[in-house]
């Protein structure tokens, strides 16, 4: 929100200096973001009447002026502009201005000098010159009223001030001059001044027929018709500076009285050309199919979430965001229908963004925008119309049509004082908190330490209690809160030995020379479907871009993203993690604190390797990651648990070279390479190697339990066997470790480790031979080798019942 401060002070005014009044907004929740001079200083301009003019002897494009400055002696003044009249009002910058500098970056100083041979006594400037504007065509042209001989500056008011405002969106009530007006006066006490509006009296009996059919899109709708405009009439000078310091460009009368009231008040407003529209009008829903030219040139398809203005042919605005094109104000524009309404804003919110484009109308609506006084707005509007646009003998008005069709319902908000004293930390007594509430025109009634509030028709921002406590924290001062130190008590924690927290795990993956990286939960829906074969995806109703539509199941295809990315900018090697929420169907799952009904979010850790094992170096050969240098790393982050890995197939994943993980019997997650086609789908010159598992079982940790360390020799034993080439080393894995937890002779193994893998000569087509290298150990005596062989038989018996395995 921009605005001149001068404008602000004809409202309220309050006896501060601009930067107290800064701070006196900021601290009261409108921070301003920005406080810049509407001109760059420049002085000794003066108002100036040319009063001659003679061609210059030696120069055809330039001519002498005679130009009173209001000094009583005519100045002789050179100037080549082509606008260049005899009665012109003109800013006249007299020998020894300093103008704001030029291309070069220095200020221009004006001194008497020749130009042809003829004597110039200073220079008749442009609005480009003194960095008004960037209008270099020609002298800037005063009003004939413009006072010879007045600093510039003060008949221009260039010592004013723009202030931008950064507004939170519940304080819309503050995108107009008078909401902030409202503000300044109810935190200084100083009385406001509104401007006052004559009341234009009805002199045209007709009315436009308007039906609205939407009463959850439009509560209010207000309408006048105005017939014998002048559209072709000026926009007064204030008006044009007001609207330039608010950030408005000037377009013409009609419309710039529409976007002057909006900024004024708060209301925006439409002006249709009357001879434009076929018929009525009906507020309704859009329909599907239908379309709409705007006012910026775009044509948008719409349809029943789009609010829209329709006459008895077409379509005539989109419903509180922008008026369309068929039926926009000109030139010739002569009889015009002016309108304002109402607007829900949850029937508003959103449908901008659809279209790609923002307007303040939109800004406003979907904010929520007085409901009360829209007729008085219309009235303020139609005296402004009337004034500047021909006049009461030429225009004729007609009655304002207002429709009053669904309102909303201002329910009192209670506050309690003793609450207000626990929130705010300041012993507020009944008589502050009334106080306050007055000065911000809130209507309230007070009874035993409780306030029942019932908030004005401009305020959508007071709903409960909390609401309340702000603003009378906010008019109070937060610089008047005390900054105490909190009193708690004060106990050191004990973390529990059992978990770790996720910034730990984070230190550990980086340990492993991976790279945190961090993604939006939004992704792509064909994500979804590469990565997680998931054909129906929770979507968003209203996504922040469209690739960005879904929740993510799994964060493989942002680590993919990330890769590609890297990768385009000749990062060949890349392994990065994330540790991110993930979001599922569940319909188990309760609304709670953290939690949506329906929906589980469970934490995950997902990571990508890519490229080299290791940065190119002399001591190691060069190759590039595999599922086993991957698979390591994992083990690593959850020694001393251990892992199993079983064959899976993947809907991401290769087929042949991926496993589902579990954990303490539980499946926990996946790893494996990029699925071929994936890889040629995301232009990946290698296959990456990915995991994801859940972040609680790397969270859990089991308590370190003291084991006897055996001062007695290690035996280690070596076992081939030949088994069917469908079993798995899992599987057999599984079968010894089985083993030597419930046979007591071979509770002296320690560890199993799998060395070496064959298949060709001496073996059948379907067979293979595995190699395990066995650890054995007691803690009580030195082993024998009657009880190795005895452990090692049974092993090798247990492998053989069960997958007909043989010694090699």
């Amino acid at each position: 929100m921009q605005f001149s401060e001068n404008w602000l002070r004809t409202m309220v005014d309050p006896k501060m200096s601009s930067d107290e009044l800064s701070h006196l907004l900021t601290m009261s929740g409108l921070e301003v973001e920005e406080v810049e001079p509407v001109a760059p200083p420049f002085n000794n301009v003066v108002v100036a009447e040319i009063r001659e003019i003679a061609k210059h002897p030696d120069a055809d494009r330039l001519n002498i002026c005679q130009v009173d400055v209001g000094t009583g002696t005519l100045l002789n003044i050179v100037c080549g502009a082509p606008n260049v009249r005899v009665g012109m009002r003109v800013p006249c910058a007299m020998a020894g201005a300093i103008l704001p500098p030029g291309a070069d970056g220095k200020p221009f100083e004006i001194k008497v000098g020749k130009l042809r041979g003829v004597e110039s006594q200073g220079m008749l400037c442009s609005a480009r010159e003194l960095k008004l504007s960037d209008d270099a065509g020609g002298l800037m042209d005063l009003p004939a009223d413009a006072p010879v001989g007045q600093n510039f500056r003060d008949y221009y008011q260039l010592n004013d001030l723009k202030f931008t405002i950064k507004l939170t969106p519940n304080k819309a009530d503050c995108l107009s001059v008078l909401g902030v007006a409202r503000e300044v006066s109810a935190l200084t006490g100083t009385p406001m001044h509104l401007p006052t509006t004559k009341e234009i009296p009805v002199t045209l009996d007709e009315i436009l027929p308007v039906k609205v059919s939407a009463p959850d899109l439009c509560g209010r709708f207000c309408g006048r018709v105005i017939r014998g405009v002048n559209a072709k009439a000026a926009t007064p000078e204030w008006m044009k500076q007001r609207l330039e310091r608010s950030g408005q460009r000037p377009i013409s009368a009609l419309v710039d009285i529409s976007n002057y009231v909006m900024l004024e008040l708060g209301r925006p407003s439409h002006v249709f050309d009357l001879d434009k529209i076929q018929g009525g009008m009906d507020v309704r829903w859009g329909k599907t199919g239908e379309s709409a030219k705007l006012l910026n040139g775009n044509t948008v398809e719409v349809d029943e979430w789009i609010g829209v203005i329709a006459d008895d042919k077409e379509i005539e605005s989109l419903a509180g965001i922008m008026g369309g094109d068929s039926t926009s104000v000109t030139l010739d524009t002569q009889n015009i229908y002016l309108e304002a309404a109402f607007w829900w804003p949850n029937a508003i919110q959103g449908r901008s963004r659809r279209f790609n484009f923002s307007t303040d109308a939109a800004h406003r609506f979907e904010r929520g925008v007085d409901f009360e006084n829209i007729v008085e707005h219309i009235e303020r509007i139609t005296a402004l119309i009337v004034e500047i646009c021909g006049g009461t003998e030429q225009v004729k008005v007609g009655p304002v049509d207002d429709q009053i069709v669904n309102l909303p319902q201002r329910l009192p908000v209670k506050l309690r004082t003793a609450r207000a004293q626990k929130v705010i930390g300041v012993p507020l007594t009944d008589a502050a908190i009334a106080d306050i509430f007055t000065r911000l025109n809130l209507q309230f009634t007070h009874q035993d330490g409780e306030f029942l509030v019932t908030p004005p028709s401009y305020r959508f921002d007071i709903e409960i209690e909390e609401d309340l406590i702000e603003e009378v924290a906010r008019v109070y001062g937060f610089e008047n809160i005390p900054a105490l130190p909190p009193v708690a008590a004060s106990a050191m924690l004990i973390a529990p030995e059992n978990e770790r927290s996720l910034f730990a795990i984070r230190r550990l993956v980086a340990d492993q020379d991976y790279q945190e990286v961090v993604n939006y939960s939004f992704v792509e829906e064909a994500w979804e479907k590469d990565f997680a074969g998931n054909d129906a995806p929770i979507k968003l109703l209203n996504p922040i871009a469209s690739q960005m539509g879904v929740m993510r199941t799994n964060l493989i295809g942002s680590l993919i993203a990330n890769a590609r990315y890297n990768l385009n900018r000749k990062v060949n090697r890349v392994r990065i993690f994330e540790i991110g929420a993930v979001y599922l169907r569940d319909q188990a799952v309760a609304d709670g604190a953290l939690s949506v009904a329906g929906y589980h979010q469970p934490k995950h850790l997902s990571a990508l390797a890519y490229g080299p094992v290791v940065e190119e170096q002399w001591g190691a050969a060069q190759r590039n990651v595999d599922f086993f240098d991957v698979k390591a790393d994992l083990e690593a982050l959850f020694a001393p648990k251990a892992l199993r890995f079983v064959k899976t197939e993947h809907v991401a994943l290769h087929p042949g070279r991926s496993a589902s993980i579990e954990c303490d019997g539980k499946h926990i997650g996946f790893i494996g390479e990029l699925h071929p086609r994936l890889q040629q789908k995301y232009d990946l010159p290698l296959a990456p190697v990915v995991f994801e598992v859940e972040a609680l079982a790397l969270q859990e940790v089991n308590v370190p339990v003291y084991h006897e360390i055996s001062k007695f020799q290690a035996v280690t034993r070596d076992l081939a066997l030949v088994v069917k080439q469908g079993v798995a080393v899992q599987d057999l894995l599984d079968v010894f470790k089985a083993e030597a937890h419930n046979n007591e002779v071979c509770k002296i193994v320690q560890a199993i480790v799998l060395f070496d893998e064959y298949r060709g000569k001496g073996l059948e087509a379907d067979e293979k031979s595995l190699a395990f290298r066995f650890s054995l150990q007691d803690t009580q005596s030195t082993l024998q080798d009657d009880r190795v062989e005895t452990a090692m038989a049974a092993l090798t018996s247990a492998a053989g019942q069960k997958f007909s395995a043989k010694l090699r």
